[in-house]
């Protein structure tokens, strides 16, 4: 059974920083890309990355390049969300999701992921 497990510090003051973790289980993610997305209060879901986990490139949304990292342990099978200089407008319910290798250039669309994690709430205060 595919999982993931999203997970990390929920609250900070605004421009401090914060690492989201997503524990994967169940399959042989490396022939996968796993995305972080977001939802804030009253909004949308939207995303905020990528990363191919065969070969580490990663993408992001334009919002999110400079201050948002995402990395990854092959070894423990974590993907990482490192945010910086975090503002109440981060302030969200943040997701992982997996998608096949061959659909990694759809990342962006969240209706091409086939897993989800159950979400991790990040507040930010002013």
């Amino acid at each position: 059974e595919v999982q993931l497990a999203e997970s990390g510090v929920g609250s900070v003051q605004a421009g401090g920083s914060l690492r989201l973790s997503c524990t994967v289980s169940g399959f042989s993610y490396r022939d996968y890309a796993i995305a972080w997305f977001r939802q804030a209060p009253g909004k949308e879901r939207e995303p905020v990355g990528c990363i191919s986990v065969s070969d580490g490139r990663v993408d992001y949304l334009e919002t999110a390049k400079g201050r948002f990292t995402i990395s990854i342990d092959n070894v423990e099978d974590v993907v990482y969300l490192q945010m910086n200089n975090l503002q109440s407008e981060d302030t969200a319910v943040y997701y992982c999701a997996s998608a096949p290798i061959f659909l990694a250039t759809m990342w962006k669309q969240d209706g091409y992921m086939s897993s989800w994690g159950k979400g991790t709430p990040v507040t930010v205060s002013s």
